[in-house]
């Protein structure tokens, strides 16, 4: 792979992240048999993508079992956050809620590590604070914006838990490897409750779930990791930053979910702090691939 198809491949694998919450919306079934299929339909795919790659895997170990338990449940609760607040707010304000979670990781690096905040991490927090209250048009808990909202921080709160997570066990595991085991985990976290709903899906709904649970989660993450070998971090981070942008849009011309000029004021904010917040983090590890990214 070159720099110029890594670069490709990585705005490819942005525009799959970004096409989440269009499938989530597009499937008419609870937000917990969407994660399930998700879940499922990535664990195969990823686990033909090793095969076929033929990807050596590390021996897990006991540390390693209790990290990936630990991130699965929170790439549950992340997901299914993230689907009820489609559901419920639309696909602009899902996917900007969720793209707070660079203002949780610094808020969350300073608490549980008792780092020093520092400047340029205060105002990206700021930034991302003006972006939330301009992307709501209001702030009565009654009305589904804020609901949706609510819903869409809490997806981003949960994200930033599992960043951190990931990072505290990088470099041990591949990193296709480990996001092949935490989808395993989701889809038996799910499977209890979506169980008795499985058989009112309709085949329209499982062909968006296969979509997403194989373009955008096991071939996203795969262009993602596979294209680092060659692009810089900090360069990757800046394409995946327009993630939003690319959900937006399809949104729009889907589902016609115009976003108002407030919106879109806020939503230049929260995508500003992204790529103040990951070039941050690949100065300081340049190489360092996580084992999930996007929504």
């Amino acid at each position: 792979m070159n720099h110029r198809t890594a670069l490709g491949a990585l705005h490819i694998g942005a525009l799959f992240f970004g096409l989440t919450g269009v499938f989530g919306k597009l499937a008419q079934t609870s937000p917990g048999v969407i994660v399930f299929g998700r879940a499922a339909f990535a664990v195969l795919a990823l686990a033909l993508f090793t095969g076929i790659a033929r990807q050596g895997w590390q021996r897990l170990q006991a540390q390693d079992w209790r990290r990936l338990a630990l991130g699965g449940g929170l790439l549950a609760g992340h997901w299914v956050s993230f689907f009820i607040a489609v559901k419920v707010a639309g696909v602009a304000i899902a996917t900007l809620g969720f793209a707070s979670f660079p203002a949780f990781t610094v808020l969350l690096e300073g608490l549980l590590f008792r780092e020093r905040i520092r400047s340029n991490e205060a105002i990206l927090v700021l930034l991302v604070s003006v972006g939330l209250v301009l992307v709501t048009p209001d702030f009565d808990l009654a009305s589904q914006a804020t609901g949706g909202l609510l819903w869409a921080l809490l997806s981003g709160l949960l994200f930033s838990l599992l960043s951190l997570t990931n990072r505290a066990g990088c470099g041990r595991l591949p990193a296709v490897q480990a996001a092949l085991w935490q989808n395993a985990v989701v889809a038996l976290c799910l499977l209890p409750f979506a169980a008795p709903q499985l058989a009112e899906g309709r085949p329209l709904d499982w062909l968006w779930i296969a979509l997403l649970g194989v373009f955008c989660t096991a071939v996203a993450h795969s262009l993602f990791v596979a294209s680092l070998a060659v692009i810089k971090a900090r360069t990757a981070a800046v394409v995946f930053a327009m993630e939003p942008v690319y959900g937006i849009a399809v949104a729009w011309l889907v589902f016609a979910e115009q976003p108002t000029l407030r919106m879109l004021l806020g939503g230049v904010l929260i995508i500003l702090a992204i790529v103040i917040s990951s070039r941050m983090a690949a100065s300081q590890a340049p190489r360092k691939a996580p084992a999930a990214e996007g929504c």
